[in-house]
């Protein structure tokens, strides 16, 4: 069989000893595991050393696309990068867009695998076969922060469409929330990979290809991409075109489902200007959109001339970053926010889990377990400037509590001691989103059996209680709360495995449509059963994956702030998670997925996924 679309070339590096082996990835690896998230998930079960330290050199770090990128279909120019997670010690997973996918496939790289650690620190040159480790000290690259180290790059190549995706000072000195940065504004945030490219002395990856792209099915993919197009600048995704994703912050505030104040409210009083409307009407100043993008989501807001701190600042404004910045500090200085994200962009940190964190050491500071003695400054909640000192201090280890913080709330409380992981919002060891979950029983759920730590992105359980599919302060229906879930978690899997923009799930009406792309671009024909199937298998590989580095049923559970410490004002006031209640939606959710009441897929489960291989390698499997 003869598959379009992918390159089926995987590149393995070496960095300890600069070795570059090049082979052909079969076609039912493929079809099975799709490209992204499926990629990386089966290569690091089979590959990974059990129990190793995320920054050891054994650590594996893959790289790896679908087979879209360089197609017109809207939103598909995005990688994937995989390893085990510094933050978390699980499976480690982010994704970014920009241009990094198409310029990489044009090249014609599908996958791309690091091993070992580099003896000095390397920036890696992939220019169609050519593929070349490079010192950094020939570019004087090491200690820059990504934009600058990405302007070098492009300059010394002489092509400002170079595609470069480098970290900061923050993962190069390993910061356990350290981010990659491509095209400035687009980041491969979550779990820390940023940190694991640190430990391996690999600066930056650089791309650039000539190669075209071969469609199977040319006029049926013309077509269906078009109607594709027309849909995607429609109704289904106008409020990221008109306000970005800052359109919510109101929508979900009115709900009481804002978290500020490192998560004790979910509602914000100043939400007349933290808002997306406001924010469009005074800071943006241009939208734009990553290739082969038709919504341009991106809105950057830039910080007036006239600033006393921060004149000149312009940074992407995303939802995520806002309330980690913002609320969850207590302020809403839209200029502080701005400086926070352009900080954490070029430092080269995931800006939820750093402001998140910021907000954890602010409620430290406020119990006295931080103090103005350790600091030299105050850190009250709404203390923006406070707010900006301490991330420069993360970013670039600067401080003693600055160092402390670098690695994330989790691992700032055990450092720290006494009540201080109260107060850390994470679950396994990863920071909450913005969705406040007192008043959230489906998503409280769906955030944290998230594989990698709290998410959004793993399932759209927070559609069900924002949509009132289910009652959001009830636990009635966990089966089908579960089912929900589930279903929304099978088609992530696909979607990040494809990997397309969840932005655009909506302009498919239906899974076969996502089918009927797959065959028209690949030549292979799949039902709806075996794409979900496959969706399936992909997520519980990442879940045994985690089972086999030592989770289990007590890392599905949010911190217990959410079961006894209640909202004081807006829709959830008085209201705490029951425990009870949301353990029968975890048991819910577990039993729709086949797996025991301890969270473990049962022998059956895994034969029907065509899991086979991971039958007898994890505790309490059997049904």
């Amino acid at each position: 069989m003869t598959l379009e679309g992918y390159t089926q070339q995987r590149v393995n590096i070496h960095l300890d000893t600069e070795k570059i082996d090049i082979s052909t990835i079969h076609e039912d690896f493929c079809t099975k595991w799709i490209g992204g998230y499926g990629f990386g998930a089966k290569v690091l079960w089979d590959e990974l050393k059990l129990d190793i330290d995320p920054f050891s050199p054994d650590n594996i770090l893959v790289w790896a696309i679908g087979p879209y990128p360089t197609t017109i279909i809207p939103t598909s120019s995005k990688y994937g990068l995989f390893a085990k997670s510094p933050q978390t010690g699980l499976f480690g997973m982010s994704i970014s867009s920009g241009s990094i996918a198409q310029q990489a496939r044009r090249a014609g790289h599908n996958m791309i695998v690091f091993y070992g650690k580099a003896e000095e620190p390397v920036f890696i040159m992939f220019d169609d076969d050519d593929i070349n480790i490079i010192p950094c000290k020939e570019l004087d690259l090491w200690g820059k922060g990504c934009w600058e180290a990405d302007e070098i790059l492009k300059e010394h190549y002489n092509d400002s469409r170079l595609s470069v995706a480098a970290i900061g000072p923050a993962g190069e000195k390993l910061s356990r929330m350290g981010c990659v940065t491509n095209d400035r504004n687009r980041q491969a945030g979550r779990t820390g990979m940023g940190g694991v490219m640190g430990s391996k002395n690999l600066k930056a990856l650089c791309f650039r290809g000539t190669k075209s792209v071969k469609i199977a099915y040319p006029k049926e993919f013309y077509e269906k991409a078009k109607e594709l197009i027309k849909r995607s600048i429609g109704t289904a995704t106008t409020k990221y075109r008109e306000n970005g994703t800052p359109n919510g912050l109101a929508s979900y505030n009115d709900m009481g489902m804002l978290a500020n104040y490192n998560f004790r409210e979910g509602y914000w009083k100043d939400i007349d200007i933290l808002n997306g409307q406001y924010l469009n009407d005074h800071y943006v100043v241009k939208t734009c959109g990553c290739s082969q993008c038709t919504i341009a989501c991106d809105h950057l807001a830039r910080v007036p001339n006239d600033h006393p701190d921060w004149a000149g600042t312009v940074a992407s404004m995303d939802i995520e970053n806002i309330y980690s910045m913002g609320c969850d500090c207590g302020h809403s200085d839209w200029p502080a926010i701005m400086k926070g994200i352009e900080i954490c962009d070029t430092l080269g940190m995931d800006g939820i889990s750093a402001g998140a964190t910021v907000a954890f050491a602010m409620e430290c500071f406020e119990k006295g377990i931080i103090t103005k003695k350790d600091l030299g400054y105050d850190l009250s909640f709404g203390n923006y400037k406070s707010m900006i000192r301490i991330l420069e201090e993360m970013g670039n280890r600067s401080s003693k509590i600055g160092d402390i913080l670098a690695d994330g709330s989790r691992a700032a409380a055990e450092k720290l001691g006494g009540d201080a992981m109260k107060y850390s919002m994470q679950v396994k060891g990863l920071e909450f989103p913005m969705y406040e979950i007192h008043g959230m029983s489906s998503f409280a759920v769906g955030a944290s059996v998230s594989i990698r730590g709290a998410c959004h992105l793993r399932n759209g359980a927070y559609g069900l209680d924002a949509k009132g599919k289910f009652d959001r302060f009830g636990y009635e229906k966990p089966l089908e709360r579960g089912k929900a879930i589930k279903k929304t978690e099978d088609e992530y899997c696909l979607i990040d495995s494809l990997i397309v923009c969840k932005f655009t799930r909506g302009i498919y009406e239906n899974n076969q449509e996502y089918c009927d792309m797959y065959k028209y671009v690949s030549g292979y024909e799949m039902t709806t059963e075996q794409f979900l199937n496959n969706g399936e298998a992909i997520h519980n590989l990442a879940k045994c994956f985690n089972i086999r580095e030592g989770a289990t049923k007590a890392d599905d559970y949010p911190p217990e702030r959410f079961f006894t410490e209640p909202p004081t004002i807006g829709p959830a006031k008085g209201v705490t998670l029951d425990k009870k209640g949301y353990t029968s939606i975890l048991e819910g959710y577990y039993e729709a997925r086949g797996w025991t009441k301890e969270g473990i897929p049962t022998d059956e489960t895994l034969k029907r996924l065509g899991l086979d291989f991971v039958i007898g390698k994890l505790p309490g499997g059997k049904k």
